[in-house]
């Protein structure tokens, strides 16, 4: 193995995909496609630029639902990553960003009501974590906001979900994957952790005719 020493304009390495859908001073709602989202317990910390009007919303307004999309869904996200709710355009976006209020609409996604929060959830997406932001921070730079979002109320796909149990089933739910700026999906398992809480043998279960 040889390495090189190189300078990437990006470090997605393999991320998930996140449709976060906020509400607007108006009353209306923002989605917007992101991948720079990780769990700690029941709190997820988000990370968005500043010039958005998701981060906006994240500052003046806690609620938030984490949708998650699977990999046959990465061209609904597409559809809008060069979308921006914010109006003027800022101007760091103008040369590639357009405007645009309805972005479910836009993405061909469909709203459907949150029982905790105000935004609503995509209904196509087989996760959907309902959460309030509980802090936000800017980073080093000041370029992006840091928002820390309490999981209120999760919402699962009857098939990625262990029958009987509140355990996703990771041989049925595969995310989608932002590597360097191109979507993927999961690879075949390799293997499970000493801590995993659906060993293969409650996935292959599944599988077994009834």
């Amino acid at each position: 193995m040889t390495h090189l020493t190189i300078e990437p304009s990006i470090l997605y390495v393999g991320t998930p995909v996140a449709l976060l859908s906020t509400c607007n001073e108006d009353g209306t709602v923002n989605l917007a496609p992101m991948s720079s989202a990780w769990a700690l317990g029941d709190v997820v910390v988000l990370g968005v630029g500043m010039g958005g009007q998701t981060a906006e919303n994240l500052r003046a307004r806690p609620d938030v639902v984490i949708n998650y999309p699977s990999p046959e869904q990465w061209q609904a996200v597409e559809r809008i990553a060069g979308l921006t709710g914010r109006s003027p355009v800022p101007e760091h976006k103008r040369e590639r960003f357009r405007f645009e209020r309805d972005k479910f609409t836009a993405a061909g996604l469909t709203p459907v009501a949150s029982e905790l929060v105000g935004p609503p959830r995509v209904a196509e997406c087989p996760l959907q974590f309902e959460a309030s932001v509980v802090q936000h921070d800017l980073d080093a730079a000041g370029n992006f906001v840091i928002a820390q979002a309490r999981v209120r109320r999760v919402h699962a796909d009857d098939r990625i979900v262990v029958p009987g149990t509140s355990y996703v089933d990771p041989a049925a739910w595969s995310p989608l994957i932002y590597n360097f700026r191109h979507y993927f999906g999961l690879a075949d398992e390799l293997g499970e952790s000493f801590r995993t809480e659906t060993p293969r043998r409650v996935a292959a279960d599944r599988l077994l005719p009834r």
